[in-house]
């Protein structure tokens, strides 16, 4: 149904009532999990004050819409996908005001092997001839610590293929 035309012959909106710290927060949670730390920083960001953001955010962990752990783990298969190593999600994981319980949790979540993900990793970006010279190796193993994985791994990734 449209707005009919005032006297002007322009159409006239109406106005939205403002959103409660709920609703906003509860619309940042229904596109993907937030841990508690961003979802206060991004409802400080649209004006909402801080004991108010406190209080909606614990009213939405109350009723199960936050949840910190589920978004860890939800943040470590999704970097994990991307061919990010262990250190570089836990620090990245640190850096949403996550515990260190909470972070181990998370990664002991993680039911893929990490050096199968950095020699997928060398794969892809290598291509399936493997690393023939020195030079590539150390290119993928630069590759590998920007990415955050533990040194045995790098070490497994980038012999991958003297083991195929």
């Amino acid at each position: 149904m449209t707005t009919p035309p005032d006297e002007s012959g322009s159409r006239r909106r109406r106005s939205r009532p403002e959103p409660t710290p709920v609703q906003r927060a509860l619309g940042l949670l229904t596109r993907r999990e937030h841990s508690r730390k961003e979802l206060t920083r991004k409802l400080a960001v649209r004006g909402v004050d801080a004991e108010a953001a406190t209080a909606a955010i614990d009213r939405l962990a109350g009723d199960g819409w936050q949840d910190d752990a589920r978004f860890a783990e939800f943040l470590v298969r999704s970097r994990a996908n991307t061919g990010y190593g262990p250190l570089r999600i836990r620090a990245e994981l640190a850096t949403h005001g996550l515990d260190r319980d909470a972070i181990a949790t998370a990664l002991a979540s993680f039911d893929g092997d990490w050096t199968e993900t950095a020699c997928d990793l060398v794969r892809r970006r290598f291509g399936p001839a493997g690393l023939t010279d020195p030079t590539q190796r150390r290119k993928a193993a630069e590759l590998l610590v920007r990415r955050g994985f533990a040194g045995d791994s790098i070490q497994r990734a980038t012999r991958w293929e003297a083991e195929d």
